[in-house]
């Protein structure tokens, strides 16, 4: 390993600059990949990149730079690409500061920005140096996501077409789920969610058997199949349906035959129900069955203290008597059969009793 620090001034930096989808983004006289595979898109906001152009104006010093050395004298962004963007972005007046664009300013004060020098250091070594370079260096700025560390260890042709449907700005994958699904495009964890889905949670695996695949159609099919079959089992689209593992429901449910009028009816009635207090879990509810994604409405304070009181301590199950925190509150009729977590339907119960009601 072999590291050399230099002062690069920005106009060298910014020298034939290119910023597209074609060729990449490129500076430094065309010598600088600013972002190499194992690189993130860009991410600071507004204020996080007029902080990196303050800087430059007033002359304050900015945080040093890493760059890889290729063996064919070209050189990678290792650590500093949302600040190098920013900079680049602001002398091709991309956007402006304190109101002014790049070519708004005076010349005196173009040519001060120009002159600014960066800290560079230069490291020589393998690929896999670099990218161990990357994640610790790295921990300074905005700290990778766990799948942008594997879009750089498995990067390839497999990576590069599955973060075209599933990694930039209003993706198709946003734009067909973006009603079902949470997470940022370009942070990587749409991508991520996919994967864990389709692969079981294996998602290492899964990309590393399919690495130097030409493209990632076969896991953007499996995508377009779970919207399909969510819009299909629940034909009125709701705001709480965002977020849910859908995959994971996906996955086990596929071939289960459901009624979606008769599901919508079901939700419908769930969502007046003051006794159901997770909404998102009724979705689960109608395709499992299973009550506890209800979290139904427990007793209070006040209705458990007060029905202790009235059995005199004693379980109504087993005629023991027993010390308030010794029991438990039940449903004498049970919610799923029309029961309401009101004082009447109440019943206290020792905790081995409890255990053993079921749902009668």
């Amino acid at each position: 390993m072999n590291i050399t620090l230099k002062e690069i001034p920005i106009r060298d930096l910014v020298k034939d600059y290119v910023n597209n989808k074609e060729e990449g983004v490129f500076g430094y006289g065309g010598k600088l990949n600013i972002r190499p595979p194992y690189q993130r898109e860009f991410v600071y906001n507004e204020k996080q990149r007029n902080e990196v152009i303050n800087t430059v104006i007033n002359d304050f010093p900015l945080n040093t730079f890493y760059w890889a050395v290729n063996d064919d004298g070209t050189y990678e962004i290792i650590d500093g690409q949302q600040r190098t963007i920013s900079i680049c972005k602001y002398v091709d007046s991309e956007f402006t500061f304190n109101g002014r664009f790049y070519h708004n300013l005076h010349e005196e004060e173009r040519e001060q920005i120009l002159d600014y020098k960066l800290m560079v250091y230069f490291c020589e070594g393998t690929d896999k140096e670099k990218l161990e370079w990357f994640k610790v260096i790295n921990i300074a700025g905005e700290k990778l996501t766990p799948q942008e560390l594997r879009n750089a260890v498995y990067h390839g042709s497999w990576v590069s077409d599955a973060k075209r449907y599933f990694s930039k700005s209003n993706c198709p994958a946003y734009q067909l789920g973006g009603n079902y699904i949470k997470g940022s495009p370009i942070r990587q964890e749409i991508l991520e969610s996919v994967i864990k889905w389709r692969s079981n949670n294996n998602i290492e695996e899964y990309m590393a058997e399919r690495q130097h695949d030409p493209d990632a159609r076969e896991l953007w099919d499996y995508f377009r199949d779970i919207i399909d079959w969510i819009e299909k089992t629940f034909i009125n689209p709701r705001q709480i349906m965002r977020g849910l593992e859908w995959g994971e429901l996906y996955n086990k449910y596929k071939n289960y035959k459901f009624d979606p009028d008769e599901i919508e009816k079901q939700i419908k009635e769930l969502l007046k129900d003051e006794d159901v207090t997770n909404h998102k879990g009724i979705y689960l509810y109608v395709l499992s069955g299973e009550e506890k994604h209800l979290s139904i409405r427990r007793f209070n304070e006040t209705q458990r203290r007060q029905t202790y009181e009235k059995q005199d301590g004693m379980c109504v199950s087993c005629g023991e008597k027993f010390k308030f925190e010794e029991m438990h509150a039940d449903h004498i009729v049970p919610w799923s059969k029309g029961g309401r977590t009101i004082e009447d339907n109440c019943q206290m119960l020792c905790m081995p009793c409890n255990s053993s009601k079921g749902d009668k």
